[in-house]
């Protein structure tokens, strides 16, 4: 991942955390550390500095409960979390697929919130119950409450919050379209983005106050991510009901088996130059393999008349070869997740259609926005 540390695994989940967590960290724990002293003199400023970095490593913990509560139910469901990372603005999961349904979209949503309520009712039932006092009950108070802050905070109905991905899934179930979901929740998280940096800005242009920097910070984070949702989703929705072989290039670069290498070089390559690599199909269109230009050069050209495609050929790994039936979304996270610029597309029954590049993809996308602007 970019610009990110792994720090290991939770519970099989890839773990990560930003640089700009640090910062964070820091701040955090100088702030909680200045507050404690100044609550409790009798502490050291290094004591109240340690018990404020113990404090905020269980803030953080926190957050990462929360991201986790969004990862056992979307496991529950079937879908692989890729990875939790945390950042300045908190903590994200990162799931391999969204949700089959509404319902399933709701719960992995929800799951966040209810584990930080649930944290929050803990930790009050257990101050209620010990009454503990000293710096003990300032840190319990104050861990209660941030749950319950984000718990409330993310409960905001704009995407990229956790209400934004429950208000898509209820408007995605009245609807019965998951793009028109992400839109609505997307503009309303673009309405919540402007809100927080006037919030911010209006307190630093009368008064040149600082004290609501964070609400601007904040509103550019649910802006820029609220935007990217919406385009996203309009892109999916552009290319819902296309197959891979939708996408595959007309005159796809695909040779016989049976060639040999000069007559190989004769018709594919002097014809066709812009292509690197080609497609190797027996008499009956099965896919065999591939041969690249490259691969002539390791055979004298003396021998290229008396020696075959097929014996230079190399096989095709099964992770680069898709079905023309399958979605083109799907196809496109592939070519992203392998990071590919092309795969081979073949019928169920092995029968090579074609190619598919990244490029006419991209062009597929353009063509179809032109004739179906939003």
């Amino acid at each position: 991942m970019n610009n990110t540390i792994r720090v290991g695994n939770l519970f099989g989940i890839p773990f990560y955390i930003n640089p700009s967590w640090f910062l964070v960290l820091g701040l955090v724990t100088w702030s909680y550390g200045g507050g404690l002293m100044a609550q409790f003199p009798q502490l050291g400023g290094g004591v109240a500095l340690i018990l404020g970095l113990i404090t905020a490593l269980l803030v953080f913990s926190s957050v990462v409960a929360h991201e986790l509560g969004h990862s056992f139910v979307a496991i529950s469901q079937g879908i692989n979390v890729k990875s939790i990372t945390l950042f300045i603005f908190g903590g994200l999961a990162s799931l391999e697929k969204e949700s089959e349904t509404p319902a399933g979209a709701f719960w992995v949503a929800i799951a966040g919130p209810l584990v930080s309520l649930l944290l929050f009712g803990t930790l009050t039932a257990i101050g209620i119950t010990t009454n503990p006092s000293g710096p003990l009950a300032a840190i319990l108070g104050l861990l209660a409450s941030v749950n319950l802050a984000l718990a409330l905070f993310n409960l905001i109905p704009g995407l990229p919050l956790d209400g934004g991905n429950i208000l898509k899934a209820i408007v995605w179930k009245v609807t019965g379209n998951p793009y028109k979901g992400v839109t609505f929740a997307s503009r309303v998280g673009q309405v919540f983005g402007w809100l927080a940096i006037a919030s911010g800005l209006v307190p630093l242009l009368l008064s040149g106050s600082f004290a609501n920097i964070w609400n601007l910070l904040i509103g550019f984070f649910l802006l820029q991510n609220a935007g990217n949702a919406a385009q996203f989703a309009s892109i999916q929705e552009k290319l819902t009901g296309l197959t891979a072989e939708d996408a595959v290039t007309n005159n796809s670069p695909i040779v016989s088996d049976n060639l040999s290498l000069r007559e190989f070089a004769d018709e594919q390559i002097l014809s066709q130059k812009d292509w690197r690599r080609f497609l190797v199909t027996d008499d009956s269109g099965q896919l065999l393999g591939s041969i690249s230009i490259d691969s002539l050069r390791n055979i004298p050209t003396e021998l290229w008349s008396e020696t075959r495609v097929v014996e230079v050929m190399r096989p095709i790994e099964e992770s680069t070869i898709v079905r023309s039936g399958q979605p083109l979304l799907e196809v496109i996270q592939l070519l992203e997740q392998q990071k590919l610029s092309a795969l081979a597309v073949t019928r169920d029954n092995g029968a090579l259609v074609g190619i598919l590049e990244k490029a006419a993809v991209i062009n597929l996308l353009q063509n179809r926005v032109k004739a179906n602007p939003a």
